[in-house]
C-alpha cells in the first residue's frame, strides 16, 4: 500500500500572502493525533503521522481499517451511537487506549468525519464550575456601566481561569486593525495595553477561520508540523482536507514565526463577533508551552460568549448617553426654528446649534450671506468648500472624519474643518448647512513599526517575513476629526430637514403677505373669486410648477445618488404639487364660469367620504385617528367640490387636535328645516340634510364662528398649525354654489363642529 502525505507546501510569498491557504495545511500540531473517516463507511481515509506515538499503531496499520480495529467493539459501537445522534463539541467523546483516555472532538468536513483526539493534560476530566464563573460575570455586567471598564475585568477573569501569562483583548477598527483596550499580565512583563496592530497582522483569509472557529489553541509555537496521511488511489488525487473547524490544525509558518518574534511560546484565541463581523479578539499568551485542558478551554470560550453578548448592549448604552444630550440640544434649537421666522438671521449663534452634533463650528449659508457660530474658517477658505459641496452632494447629507478624502483642498480648513457633516439647504445653489470639528491630531502607538518586511532568502526568492521588532513605533495623524456618532448624525439630518421646511415656510408667508395686501387691491372688482383667480394664476402656479421642475430633476439627473427613502419623500413632493396643481386649475376654471350652468352628477357621498379618507390615510395612521360616520345620501353634486367639502373639514378636525390625544372624528346625519339653519334665508319648511363633522380637538372662541369662513383667516398664526387660510372659505362657496349652508360652533378645550346643509330636493 502506498501511502502519501497531503501537506501544502506552497511558498508564501508577496504575491499570495493575502490568500495563503491556511485551512487546508495537510499537518496538525503533535498534542494530538487525528483520523479522517469516510462519512458513509467509517473507513480511515486519513490519519496523522504520529498514530504510533499516541496509540502504538502505525499509519500504514490505520488507513483503510475501521475504529473497532484500533479501539475494543464496544466504544466502537458507543461512538456510532454518538456520532448518529449526539455530535457536540462542548461534550467530547472519550476513547481510551493503553488506559489513557482521549477527549475525542468531531465534526464533519466534506466527506470526511474527522476525530481529534487529545490526551487529558492531567490525566483528568476537571469540569469547570459554570455556575461560580456565571455568578462573577453577572457581578461584573453589574458593576460596570462601559464596556472598556468590563473588559479590563473580563481580562482579569480570564487569566485566572486559563493560567496564561498574559490575557488581551483587542478590538478592531473599520480597517481592522486592531488596538489592545484592556489586559491582565504578570507583574514582570511590560504593557500592552493601548498599543495597536496594523491589519495586516490578521490577514483576510484568518479573519474568516476567526469568524468560523472562534477558539483557536497553539500548544507550543516551536512544534514540529504532524503529516496527514493518506493511500495513493488510481484517478483520485486526495489533495487536501479542509481544518478550517479543527482544533489540532496546523498554524501558518509566517504566524508562528511572529509568534516566536514576540518571544511567545504557547496561545489561545477566541473570537468576539458581532452581527457576522470579527468584532475583536481575546487573545492569551504564555511565555513557555502550554496545553490547555478541553473543559477549561470552554470555560475560556464561555466567557468569551458573555463578553459578546455584551458588546452590542454597551455600545447601544454609550450611544445612548450621546443621545440624550444631541436630543436635547435638537428639541432646543427645533423650537427656536418653530417659533421664529427670521430664526437664520437672529438665532444661528445659538449654543444648541453646536451641541446639535457636538461640534466645534456651525455654519449655514444662505442667499450669499454667511451665518457662523464657534470656531471655524475664513470665508475665502469656507466658501469653495461650500461651492464645491454643493456641486458633488446637491441633494443628498454627507459625513466625513477626513476631510481629505472629500475635499482636495482640505488642509487649508483642517484646523477647523477636519470633520464636518454637510447638508444642502436648497438644491442647484451653494446654500447648505456645515457642522463642523477641528483636527485632533493624534500619535498612534505601534506595537513594531505596522509595515511589513520583505526579505530574500538564500534562493534569492523575495517573501514576506514577519516583524521581528516590536518595539513600539509612533505615528502622527493629521487632517482627522473625533468619529461622528450615528445620534449626533441623525440628529443634524432632522434640523437640517426642519431648516429646509422653515425656509420653505417662510417663502410660502412672504407670498401669503404679498397676496394679502393684492386682496386688498382687487377687494373692489370681486373681493374673493377675482383674488383666487389672480393667486392661481400668478403666485401659486408658478412655485408648484418649480417644485414639479425640481423634483424632476433630482429624480432624473440624481437618481443613482439618492437614497429610497429621499427619492420616495421627492416621489411624495412631487405628487403633491401636481395635485395641488390640479386643484387650483379646478378652481380657477369654476371661478371663471360665474353663472354659467353648473355640472351636476348624482353622487354617493359615502363613496366620496371613502376617498377622502383614502387620501389622508397617511395622516390618519400617523395620529392614530378613529373616524366614525353614518350612512349618507345621494345626491346631486358638483363631485369634486364637495370631494374637496369633505377634505378640509377632515383635514381641519385631524390638524387641530389635542397634543397626546387621539383625534376622534364624528360624522352624523340628520334631516332638518330652514327655519334651524343660522342665516338661512329660503322658505322655514324647507328640508335640508344636514350633516355634521364633529372632533375633539382644541376648538376656538365662538366670537370666530363667523368669521373663520372669510378669506385668509387663520386663527392660529405661525408654523404649528400650518395653512393659507382659504380652506373653510372655499367651503363656504362650495355650499353656496350648491344653494346650501354652512356653518360652525365650538369653545376652546372642547372641539368643533362643522356643518354643512344641503337642500333636500337634490337627493336622488
Amino acid at each position: 500500500m502506498n501511502i502519501r502525505d497531503i501537506v501544502n507546501r506552497d511558498l508564501v510569498n508577496l504575491a499570495n500572502c493575502e490568500s495563503e491557504p491556511i485551512h487546508i495545511p495537510g499537518s496538525i500540531q503533535p498534542h494530538g493525533f487525528l483520523l479522517g473517516l469516510n462519512a458513509e463507511t467509517y473507513s480511515i481515509e486519513y490519519c496523522s503521522q504520529n498514530t504510533v506515538d499516541h496509540i502504538g499503531i502505525a499509519p500504514d496499520a490505520v488507513l483503510g481499517k475501521k475504529l473497532s480495529d484500533l479501539f475494543d467493539q464496544s466504544q466502537s459501537d458507543r461512538f456510532d451511537e454518538y456520532a448518529d445522534v449526539e455530535i457536540d463539541v462542548a461534550r467530547p467523546f472519550v476513547f481510551t487506549k493503553n488506559d489513557i483516555p482521549y477527549n475525542t472532538t468531531v465534526h464533519q468536513s466534506g466527506e470526511t468525519l474527522i476525530l481529534e483526539f487529545e490526551p487529558f493534560p492531567d490525566g483528568s476530566i476537571g469540569l469547570p464550575d459554570l455556575y461560580a464563573q456565571t455568578r462573577n460575570f453577572v457581578s461584573l455586567m453589574e458593576k460596570h456601566s462601559h464596556l472598556q471598564d468590563l473588559c479590563k475585568d473580563i481580562a482579569t477573569e480570564m487569566r485566572k481561569i486559563t493560567g496564561y501569562d498574559r490575557v488581551m483583548i483587542y478590538k478592531f477598527d473599520a480597517e481592522y486593525n486592531g488596538e489592545v483596550i484592556a489586559e491582565s499580565k504578570r507583574e514582570d512583563l511590560n504593557s500592552f495595553a493601548g498599543q495597536k496592530y496594523p491589519h495586516t497582522d490578521i490577514p483576510a483569509q484568518a479573519r474568516q477561520l476567526y469568524i468560523r472557529n472562534q477558539l483557536r489553541l497553539i500548544a507550543d509555537v516551536n512544534y514540529t508540523p504532524v503529516p496527514l496521511l493518506t493511500r495513493e488511489k488510481e484517478n483520485v488525487s486526495n489533495s487536501s482536507v479542509d481544518l478550517s473547524l479543527s482544533v489540532l490544525r496546523s498554524v501558518s509558518p509566517i504566524h508562528l514565526e511572529y509568534l516566536r518574534n514576540m518571544g511567545v511560546g504557547a496561545t489561545l484565541t477566541i473570537s468576539l463577533l458581532q452581527k457576522d463581523r470579527l468584532w475583536g479578539l481575546i487573545a492569551c499568551h504564555h511565555y513557555t508551552p502550554k496545553i490547555l485542558p478541553h473543559y477549561t478551554r470552554l470555560s475560556a470560550l464561555l466567557q468569551g460568549h458573555f463578553l459578546t453578548s455584551q458588546i452590542a448592549v454597551r455600545e447601544v448604552a454609550e450611544e445612548f448617553e450621546v443621545g440624550q444630550i444631541v436630543e436635547k440640544a435638537l428639541s432646543d434649537a427645533l423650537s427656536l426654528l418653530h417659533q421664529n421666522d427670521n430664526f437664520i438671521e437672529d438665532y444661528f449663534r445659538e449654543p444648541s446649534l453646536l451641541k446639535v452634533a457636538n461640534a466645534t463650528g456651525f455654519v449655514i449659508y444662505y442667499k450669499g450671506k454667511l451665518y457662523q457660530n464657534g470656531s471655524v474658517p475664513e470665508p475665502e477658505y469656507l466658501l469653495p468648500l461650500l461651492k464645491t459641496l454643493s456641486e458633488k452632494y446637491p441633494s443628498e447629507g454627507l459625513h466625513t472624519e477626513r476631510i481629505l478624502d472629500v475635499y482636495e483642498e482640505g488642509e487649508k480648513v483642517a484646523k477647523y474643518a477636519a470633520g464636518f457633516i454637510y447638508h444642502s439647504i436648497t438644491a442647484g445653489t451653494p446654500d447648505g448647512i456645515l457642522w463642523l470639528r477641528k483636527e485632533r491630531r493624534e500619535t498612534i502607538t505601534w506595537a513594531g513599526n505596522p509595515h511589513k518586511a520583505v526579505v530574500v532568502n538564500e534562493d534569492g526568492v523575495t517573501r514576506l517575513s514577519p516583524r521581528k521588532s516590536f518595539e513600539l513605533w509612533m505615528e502622527e495623524v493629521k487632517n482627522k476629526s473625533t468619529d461622528w456618532r450615528k445620534a449626533e448624525i441623525h440628529a443634524a439630518a432632522s434640523f437640517a430637514y426642519a431648516l429646509q421646511k422653515h425656509i420653505n415656510l417662510r417663502y410660502v408667508k412672504s407670498q401669503e403677505q404679498s397676496n394679502r395686501v393684492l386682496n386688498e387691491e382687487l377687494k373692489a372688482a370681486n373681493k374673493e373669486l377675482a383674488n383666487l383667480n389672480w393667486i392661481s394664476t400668478h403666485d401659486l402656479k408658478e412655485p408648484l410648477r418649480k417644485i414639479q421642475i425640481f423634483a424632476s430633476k433630482i429624480l432624473d439627473r440624481e437618481k443613482t445618488d439618492i437614497s429610497a427613502q429621499v427619492k420616495d419623500s421627492v416621489e411624495r413632493m412631487r405628487f403633491a404639487a401636481e395635485k395641488m396643481q390640479l386643484l387650483i386649475e379646478d378652481i380657477l376654471t369654476y371661478s371663471k364660469t360665474g353663472n354659467m350652468d353648473k355640472v351636476y352628477e348624482s353622487v354617493d357621498l359615502n363613496m366620496i367620504l371613502t376617498n377622502v379618507q383614502d387620501e389622508l390615510s397617511e395622516i390618519i395612521e400617523e395620529k392614530n385617528a378613529v373616524i366614525h360616520t353614518e350612512v349618507l345620501p345621494t345626491l346631486k353634486v358638483i363631485p369634486f367640490q364637495v370631494h374637496q367639502l369633505f377634505v378640509n373639514l377632515v383635514s381641519n378636525a385631524l390638524k387641530f387636535s389635542v397634543q397626546d390625544t387621539n383625534p376622534v372624528v364624528n360624522i352624523q346625519l340628520k334631516q332638518v328645516t330652514a327655519s334651524q339653519i343660522p342665516d338661512s334665508k329660503g322658505p322655514a319648511q324647507q328640508p335640508f340634510y344636514a350633516i355634521s363633522v364633529q372632533d375633539n380637538g382644541i376648538g376656538f372662541e365662538s366670537e370666530y364662528a363667523t368669521r373663520i369662513f372669510d378669506v385668509f383667516q387663520r386663527l392660529h398664526p405661525g408654523n404649528k398649525y400650518p395653512g393659507t387660510g382659504i380652506g373653510l372659505a372655499i367651503c363656504k362657496k362650495i355650499m353656496e354654489n350648491h344653494a346650501g349652508y354652512v356653518d360652525a360652533k365650538s369653545e376652546p378645550g372642547d372641539g368643533a363642529t362643522f356643518t354643512v346643509y344641503f337642500p333636500l330636493e337634490q337627493s336622488s
